[in-house]
């Protein structure tokens, strides 16, 4: 982070962005949140006081999140179910070029090297898949930095630290307590006393529920009429209204579902390529666990 600093971070007030803001105590703190919806903004609120760091907050309306749902799915080439999540990173990026900043820094791939999304507790070798998923490693934050022309700088997923991750023994990251399985735990650990317990010991919150988008999952499934969902001209597989809606848009703003280029494999979802190895379809958003 010293060789490579950022004005920004999108701070959700989480474990992953509070230490980077432990170690970048004058960076500038953005934090998105959907109405008063968001759970972030009070972790958020708690920390950047703690580290007296420069806390800027942008709060979206729903309208203006509907509205730029057409353009996250234009530069994501995407009608993937996350969008709620993309739409965050999207505002805050956004908020931060707005500001006159050139580079932003996020919390991407802590979650995949600390093991510490939810589903990964059922994987039966959590070892091997962690060490499948780190090359394949794919964060909507790089494409929309991109299309905003705002460099987009991620310490956990530098090389020389994803090779000291990965050496790092899977029961040290995921590891049972008395109050039932906890990811990241060694990293949780290795900053006691450095942050706020409440902060450290927190559970994970998707990013849609941290900053209130996962309320647009409704409003957007209501746009769909059971009648036009019920249709079966289409080739994809649709988890429900709104990845239907998505897929809509995506129609108009990209076209057809691309097909799968030499050594791909055909995603079970749409049809897209899927490179070998990879476990994701960036198209869909279909997802094999294990």
């Amino acid at each position: 982070m010293k060789k490579n600093p950022a004005e920004g971070l999108l701070f959700s007030g989480g474990l992953d962005s509070g230490i980077l803001a432990y170690f970048c105590p004058e960076i500038n703190a953005i934090t998105v949140t959907l109405k008063s919806w968001g759970k972030d903004l009070k972790y958020a609120d708690s920390l950047a006081k703690f580290y007296k760091v420069k806390h800027y907050k942008r709060v979206i309306s729903v309208e203006e999140s509907i509205n730029a749902i057409p353009e996250v799915i234009k530069i994501l080439k995407s009608f993937d179910p996350a969008i709620p999540n993309d739409i965050t990173v999207y505002f805050g990026l956004k908020f931060a070029k707005e500001m006159g900043m050139k580079s932003i820094m996020t919390g991407d791939g802590s979650d995949e090297l600390f093991a510490g999304y939810s589903y990964m507790r059922n994987i039966p070798d959590l070892e091997n898949y962690i060490q499948k998923i780190t090359g394949s490693m794919y964060f909507s934050s790089n494409a929309i930095g991109q299309f905003l022309n705002i460099k987009v700088i991620q310490p956990y997923i530098d090389k020389d630290f994803i090779n000291f991750c990965l050496g790092i023994p899977v029961n040290l990251k995921l590891k049972k307590t008395k109050e039932g399985f906890m990811g990241k735990w060694i990293l949780r650990k290795a900053f006691e006393g450095l942050l706020p317990n409440n902060i450290i010991w927190q559970e994970k919150r998707a990013l849609e529920y941290g900053s209130g988008t996962t309320k647009l999952r409704k409003i957007i499934a209501s746009k769909v009429s059971e009648k036009e969902f019920k249709q079966k001209s289409y080739p994809v597989k649709f988890i429900n209204k709104e990845h239907f809606y998505y897929y809509k848009i995506y129609r108009e703003e990209i076209g057809s579902v691309p097909r799968p280029l030499k050594g791909e494999r055909a995603c079970p979802g749409c049809g897209a390529g899927i490179k070998k190895g990879n476990f994701h379809c960036k198209v869909c958003g279909w997802t094999k666990k294990n």
